[in-house]
């Protein structure tokens, strides 16, 4: 079944909020259990708001949200405007079908083609040995590990910080000559 990539809208929060509460899912992330719909849908208006940097996409197959990617400022400074940092999760069922790979291609591009990012960040769990790997394939390195990183099902666990840097930066187009 053909996955279908979009930009993520404030109806999708019911959605949005059940494949994040899936208790295979949100141990991977750094949710917490029992996620509202109301808390996604405030979210999802805020990020989504006119003028906002947040980029959120969802990756749907048969007209379901299989799963979803953001793509967030790296902070307030305008020192580290060419950073941002990703999240994505995808539903417990569909995982390993291709659903992770479409949602980094995505947002990969956007980074490179359209905001011009030099600097892409994430922070992925030191057991979660899939999403290492998919990060991997798309040109992201291991830049350190934090120790004692996130409380999870009652115990401390490490997290590896990885980072990904534009592959060609974009430069100055050939223009014709000025007449």
């Amino acid at each position: 079944m053909t996955i279908t990539i979009r930009r993520a809208r404030v109806d999708d929060a019911a959605a949005l909020a059940r494949l994040m509460g899936h208790p295979s899912v949100y141990p991977g992330l750094m949710q917490m259990p029992y996620p509202n719909e109301e808390a996604h849908r405030a979210h999802l208006t805020e990020s989504l708001a006119p003028g906002k940097p947040d980029i959120l996409l969802v990756a749907e197959r048969g007209g379901e949200i299989v799963g979803s990617s953001g793509m967030h400022p790296g902070g307030p400074s305008p020192r580290r405007r060419h950073v941002m940092h990703l999240g994505i999760s995808v539903r417990a069922d569909a995982q390993g079908q291709g659903v992770g790979s479409a949602l980094m291609q995505a947002m990969c591009d956007i980074a490179d083609r359209w905001i011009g990012l030099l600097r892409l960040e994430l922070s992925v769990y030191v057991d979660n040995e899939r999403a290492i790997a998919l990060y991997r394939r798309f040109g992201f390195e291991i830049e350190g590990r934090a120790r004692g990183y996130v409380l999870r099902d009652g115990a401390y666990i490490d997290a590896f910080l990885m980072a990904r840097i534009h592959p060609a930066p974009p430069t100055l187009a050939a223009q014709p000559p000025t007449p």
